[in-house]
């Protein structure tokens, strides 16, 4: 804001003052807030389906997959499919996951839109139900009730999370990008199996068939499949046969006699194995399904998956066939890979709903957003704590401009006192509610476990419909706790993404949507002295320490420079209103020159970093250092406090401190220059 300027004010500042009367007095009211916040979903991946439908639309996307670590199992692509298309901000992104041997890249594709059959619809539920419920529960007892729920569910037609989540199709099995063969693998039946295939190949010593609990199966349908153990009550992905083992083979334990498997599974379980000729499944134990948002992860894990089991097959039930281990250890990665698209949802819904009505070509990327609502409790990767610090700078500057402009007759404790009242976290809070804003925010860690997966109605998870300022719908999972504090944090943070990425008319725009009144429209700083500063400071040589800068009102000047028990007749104000407004404007040049000198800064250091440079001492070692003291208007006894704090000058080493540590006391007025 310039204040000693002369161009054309573009209000009259008795309407402008009105109006921050008005505001400034709405901000003062305060109403209880309840802590008891929803939590919202988009709705884009909420979609009643019905039955009925003939088909139904889905917009495709290859999630694909980068591991930047050495393996024994690949990852495969992922289908999603959606009955509305992605944000192009969000269909571009890349983002990485935590895994405990490194990270995995991971990215979308528009892959194709597909028309899908109220049966095919049906199946693709099955698969993604069965294969998500057994990864997250490892367990099957449930799983038969669970699917019944998914038949009613869709016959009413109830609104809950719909999208589909399917094997991609290898390229030999293209045209189409699902792989259909693993998608029906849930409806893997004994009897369409039990065949010998003509492109099967054995081992030399195996029939081509297996007993199983499910009967008698084909080799290539047991060797990528699912099976369940009732003995164990164990789930295991198979990924061969065991070609010099069966039931007859030795098994010889550390410090005990040599037995076979056979007489091993008598002893222990009190089975007989009825069928101990013929060759032992190699298993591995279902994948753990966890956070993989999570930063810092990076850390050596006991990988019981990583392990083989031998398994008899007469003891195996087939859950699901075929399906290979890299698809399960693919599908293991979806549960963070969704949260995380759902949170960048939730980000391009809010920036719709801000953007609505926005008539300057202001633009926002998604991240920026996403980053502005999700706290440090989510212990991921990005937070809102340097957006925080940003907007903080901004909104203490801005709210600061508007109070100086309007309120030119009171003193710096009133325009503090306002100040207050406009940026307290109270008031932005309230701000915050009368937006919806803590709908947004995400404010726990992830925890997969209460991942809805989409088409289970087995949970309750029914939502609510919510419609938005700008009438776009979205739906409440439910309601969670959400300090005040927090939803302050976020609106400062949210006015740091508009200012880092689109400006100061982008921050100011989105301060008076949300319910900051402020402006950036200059008015001029009116003061009547009746004296001639030149008179009583030497102007000229005060511009040749500045830079040569030129003062057009140096009146200014003279208040600057003016300490409150020097008030004479002529000299109407002193330096503590200027004080006001500067202290804002140094926290915010300085927070906005570290935040992009050093973007790649912890929000942590940059907090740090800001206190240090945006410190009293700081700023008494720079005026003593370009000797502005010399020119300040002061009683003797002021100036006799300036001298001794000089004459110790001389022994600190601003190289080292900065202002940190400093021994030396300094007067008031340095510290107001």
């Amino acid at each position: 804001m310039e204040i000693d300027g002369t161009q054309q004010q573009s209000a009259a500042p008795l309407l402008v003052e009105e109006a921050t009367q008005e505001f400034v007095a709405m901000c003062a009211e305060s109403e209880p807030y309840d802590d008891e916040q929803p939590s919202y979903v988009p709705a884009e991946l909420v979609k009643p389906w019905c039955s009925n439908d003939a088909s139904a639309l889905y917009h495709c996307y290859l999630i694909q997959m980068k591991p930047n670590f050495c393996y024994d199992i690949p990852v495969n692509d992922i289908v999603l499919g959606m009955r509305s298309e992605l944000d192009c901000d969000i269909a571009n992104m890349t983002f990485d996951l935590e895994v405990g041997r490194g990270t995995i890249t991971v990215n979308f594709k528009k892959a194709a839109e597909i028309h899908l059959s109220s049966e095919q619809v049906l199946q693709c539920r099955r698969f993604q139900i069965t294969i998500f419920r057994i990864l997250l529960d490892h367990e099957l007892p449930n799983l038969g009730k669970v699917l019944e729920r998914l038949c009613l569910g869709q016959n009413l037609g109830i609104e809950s999370i719909d999208y589909l989540l399917l094997p991609a199709a290898r390229m030999h099995q293209r045209p189409s990008i699902i792989d259909w063969e693993c998608v029906t693998s849930v409806s893997f039946r004994c009897e369409e199996n039990s065949e010998y295939h003509v492109d099967c190949s054995p081992p030399k010593n195996c029939s081509g068939v297996l007993h199983t609990k499910n009967g008698m199966v084909c080799t290539c349908r047991i060797q990528n499949s699912l099976v369940y153990t009732p003995h164990t009550g164990l789930l295991y992905c198979i990924t061969g046969l065991l070609h010099d083992l069966n039931g007859n083979s030795l098994l010889r334990p550390r410090g005990r006699r040599a037995r076979s498997y056979k007489t091993h599974y008598e002893e222990k379980h009190g089975i007989k194995l009825r069928f101990d000729q013929q060759l032992w499944l190699k298993g591995k134990h279902i994948f753990k399904v966890q956070n993989y948002l999570k930063s810092c992860r990076l850390h050596a894990e006991r990988d019981s998956c990583h392990t083989s089991v031998e398994l008899p097959p007469e003891l195996c039930s087939i859950v699901m066939s075929p399906l290979s281990v890299s698809n399960l250890y693919s599908f293991s990665f979806v549960p963070s890979i969704m949260h995380r698209l759902e949170s960048l949802l939730l980000a391009v819904n809010l920036k719709r709903m801000v953007l609505d009505r926005c008539t300057e070509n202001v633009t926002i990327p998604t991240i920026k957003v996403l980053e502005a609502i999700t706290t440090k409790h989510c212990k991921e990767n990005l937070h809102l704590e340097s957006l925080e610090a940003l907007g903080d700078s901004f909104l203490k500057y801005a709210a600061s401009q508007q109070l100086f402009k309007t309120y030119q007759n009171d003193d710096e404790g009133d325009l503090t006192v306002k100040r207050e009242k406009i940026i307290s976290n109270d008031a932005l809070c309230k701000f915050g509610c009368d937006r919806k804003l803590p709908g947004f925010i995400r404010n726990e860690c992830f925890d997969p476990k209460s991942w809805i997966i989409p088409g289970d109605y087995s949970g309750g998870s029914f939502l609510n419909e919510e419609l938005l300022f700008n009438k776009r719908n979205i739906y409440i999972r439910g309601r969670r706790k959400v300090k005040s504090k927090r939803v302050a944090d976020v609106v400062e943070a949210l006015i740091g993404a508009f200012l880092s990425t689109g400006g100061e008319i982008a921050a100011i725009y989105f301060m008076n949507w949300v319910g900051i009144k402020v402006d950036l429209v200059h008015i001029p700083y009116e003061r009547h002295f009746q004296v001639q500063p030149e008179k009583l400071i030497d102007v000229r040589h005060l511009e040749s320490l500045l830079n040569n800068y030129s003062f057009r009102h140096p009146h200014l000047l003279l208040e600057a420079l003016t300490h409150r028990s020097y008030m004479l007749p002529q000299i109407p104000g002193c330096y503590e209103r200027l004080e006001f407004l500067g202290d804002a404007v140094l926290d915010y040049v300085i927070t906005v020159y570290l935040y992009n000198k050093y973007p790649g800064m912890s929000p942590g250091v940059l907090t740090d970093m800001r206190s240090a440079s945006v410190n009293n001492n700081c700023y008494a070692l720079s005026a003593v250092k370009h000797r502005l003291h010399e020119h300040i208007l002061a009683p003797d006894n002021v100036h006799s406090n300036i001298a001794n704090t000089v004459n110790n000058f001389e022994r600190l080493s601003m190289e080292s401190t900065f202002g940190w540590e400093s021994e030396t006391s300094f007067s008031e007025i340095l510290l107001s220059l």
